[in-house]
């Protein structure tokens, strides 16, 4: 872990690409590496046209910050759609009812914006459209799981 003070300019963060499923993609730099920072993580995500950068989601341990710095897109949560636009805050809480997915909904611009997120280890975050859970251990492991029946503490034992 840092323990010294980081200026760094986004233009000298390392982009990192995904670009995996059809409706799913994004760059980011990671202003605080998970392995240097461990109460504090810090990206800067640029999602293209049309796209999504993760599904919907919500975490059970950690709350997550996003400050728009451009474009707009649509916030999908469970209680329906929302625009969002530059300047605008969205905080999510740890809880079912903060599930979230960011959409670029422009035809031609990026939309831009920062994320800032608590990292409590372990972190349990639950996609309620399909059906899977993901245990993510901070700078460790994440592995992710179908959810299709809950059993007794003792099954199998």
């Amino acid at each position: 872990m840092r323990d010294d003070i980081l200026i760094v300019n986004e233009e000298d963060i390392v982009k990192k690409q995904k670009n995996e499923h059809d409706t799913y993609a994004y760059s980011k730099r990671e202003v605080t590496s998970r392995k240097d920072f461990n109460q504090c993580y810090v990206a800067v995500y640029e999602i293209p046209p049309q796209k999504a950068n993760y599904p919907l989601h919500y975490h059970t341990a950690n709350t997550e910050v996003f400050y728009i710095i451009q474009g707009k897109g649509m916030l999908v949560t469970a209680d329906g759609e929302k625009e969002i636009k530059q300047g605008d805050f969205i905080v999510c809480p740890p809880t079912e009812k903060s599930a979230h997915k960011i959409i670029n909904i422009s035809e031609s611009e990026i939309l831009k914006y920062i994320d800032f997120d608590t990292t409590n280890s372990p972190d349990v975050i639950h996609y309620p459209d399909s059906g899977k859970v993901g245990i993510v251990v901070h700078d460790k492991s994440a592995d992710f799981f179908r959810i299709k029946e809950k059993v007794d503490y003792y099954d199998g034992e």
